[in-house]
């Protein structure tokens, strides 16, 4: 308990450091492009594969429990309403966790244990800055864009499966989802997404400045950067579940 205790607090002393800190100029607008590039533009592929196949595996299902009671109408709009409000959010959070936040505990560990954060605060630049702070703000904007075409994606995906495989208008299919989708559905999965993209940079960049012990230390900082995020992710999502539809 003392151990768990002294770890969140200082998750919490770094976090508050790392956004104190990086709020505050200067800023460096080259690291935080690069960041973007490579935790949104190259997430793309994996993010899409899931959604697509996990939109035609939603509407299969649902299919086969609405079938019982005659209401295979509700497919399509079901479909829209799980991966928008859900299925979207959750799964990009935890495909960019296991892709992005294992990358970035690696390369800040090894950066840390070869001592070249050491370098960083000889040449005068503050390694929470120059490092931690694109990271979260890359983290923050490219998540929910990335699940904007998650969203596209798997709805799609639910459209494929429902139009060639269980017979269903594709007219039909497209109008009941565009009827039935609020803009609600939509901001509320990128309100749980920006959250957690911010929980993806946070845990690499923590795990990763604590990390010690050579190699084997960058390797537990890469495992629990990953355990950790998905975590907090599934936690997160069912606190701001609780609060975005509280009646």
């Amino acid at each position: 308990m003392l151990a768990l205790l002294a770890e969140i607090g200082r998750l919490a002393m770094f976090t508050w450091r790392a956004l104190s800190i990086g709020l505050l100029p200067r800023w460096y607008p080259r690291q935080w492009l690069l960041q973007m590039v490579r935790m949104g533009y190259f997430s793309l592929p994996v993010i899409g594969l899931t959604a697509f196949f996990t939109g035609g595996v939603l509407a299969l299902q649902i299919w086969i429990g609405s079938s019982r009671f005659n209401a295979e109408n509700l497919v399509s709009s079901i479909v829209a309403l799980g991966i928008t409000r859900e299925l979207g959010p959750v799964l990009a959070g935890l495909m960019m966790a296991g892709r992005v936040s294992a990358a970035i505990a690696a390369e800040i560990g090894t950066m840390k244990v070869t001592e070249q954060i050491d370098a960083l605060v000889t040449l005068s630049t503050n390694p929470l800055k120059y490092l931690v702070a694109p990271r979260i703000l890359a983290g923050i904007i490219t998540l929910p864009l990335l699940v904007v075409v998650a969203d596209i994606i798997g709805i799609m995906g639910g459209f494929v499966v429902g139009t060639q495989k269980l017979g269903f208008n594709a007219g039909s299919y497209l109008a009941n989802t565009v009827n039935f989708l609020q803009p609600d559905d939509v901001t509320s999965g990128l309100v749980k997404s920006a959250v957690f993209g911010f929980i993806i940079a946070l845990m690499g960049c923590y795990h990763g400045f604590h990390s010690r012990g050579g190699a084997q230390g960058v390797g537990r900082a890469t495992t629990n950067a990953v355990v950790s995020s998905s975590i907090l992710i599934l936690a997160a999502n069912y606190v701001l579940t609780s609060t975005l539809f509280a009646e």
